[in-house]
């Protein structure tokens, strides 16, 4: 008798075993994709003043990475018209404005989340900022550069202010950006740090004289392993390829090298030294 109850049990005692194991591998998926993200380093070319040749560079870029299954793409510093380059001055955007637009539309075109750094204009002033935009073609954040370097442009970015400095929540995680030499600065670093980013996405414009790479690439690469062991974020530093071609440093070579360094400063990802180069790696932003 024992024996036909037991028979008869059996099956509904697989049956919730089976509804166990679905559900435990259903639930696996749902924390195995919170906060994580494949992430592009679009190391490209950008040419001083060529706005159009620039924007198609971004776009193959964008179709390349994507067609990998990057979900978040980020730009180096100054994509539109090339850092350093005075005659921003007169050809920035307001953003929002064309310049940004463009990089919404790409965003929603691709449905994926865009980081780029661009000129922008407001007042009579020029700044050097960043943006970050949603697969739906939002911008989520913008972020002007405050630690300027004055003397390689006359007149100089304006600097940004305490206040730009923030964070976004995301599908990803908290984000936050900074801009190159902010990540030179402990001040800005310990502002950051406060906010409590699991991501900081830093656009890049790092150069040196051409004799110099590709052992400038420590410099370059100990500053974003300090940020990320500063503010306790994982850290995509990426940077471009080209060369200067006006002001004090016309002629210094943008190094590439992109960079990307887990909250404890180890590097997971290393773009090529001075060739483009659209690198992805796997981040999970969880805290």
């Amino acid at each position: 008798m024992f024996d036909f109850f037991l028979a008869a049990a059996r099956p509904s005692v697989w049956g919730i075993l089976l509804v166990v194991i679905i559900l435990i591998g259903v639930a696996a998926k749902v924390f195995a994709g919170r906060g994580a993200v494949k992430v592009a380093m679009c190391q490209i070319f950008i040419l001083d003043g060529d706005r159009q040749g620039n924007f198609i560079r971004i776009e193959n870029a964008i179709a390349e990475a994507k067609s990998n299954g990057a979900g978040l793409i980020c730009f180096p510093e100054a994509t539109m018209l090339g850092w350093l380059n005075p005659d921003a001055h007169k050809r920035a955007c307001t953003i929002p404005g064309p310049d940004s637009d463009q990089l919404c539309a790409l965003a929603k075109k691709y449905t994926t989340f865009l980081c780029a750094g661009l000129e922008e204009t407001q007042t009579g002033r020029l700044y050097n900022s960043a943006i970050l935009i949603d697969d739906q073609g939002r911008v989520l954040l913008k972020y002007r550069q405050k630690n300027i370097p004055e003397h390689l442009m006359s007149p100089p970015y304006t600097p940004g202010s305490d206040s730009d400095i923030g964070t976004v929540n995301t599908k990803f995680g908290k984000i936050g950006l900074l801009i190159c030499a902010d990540t030179h600065s402990e001040s800005i670093l310990d502002r950051m740090a406060a906010l409590k980013p699991n991501l900081l996405l830093v656009p890049y414009g790092y150069a040196e004289q051409e004799a110099n790479w590709p052992q400038h690439s420590r410099e370059f690469h100990q500053i974003v392993i300090n940020a990320a062991k500063r503010t306790g974020a994982t850290v995509v530093g990426t940077n471009l390829v080209g060369q200067i071609i006006k002001g004090p440093w016309a002629g210094r070579i943008y190094g590439g090298q992109s960079i990307a360094v887990d909250k404890t400063g180890k590097i997971f990802g290393i773009a090529k030294d001075r060739d483009r180069n659209i690198k992805l790696v796997f981040i999970t932003t969880a805290r």
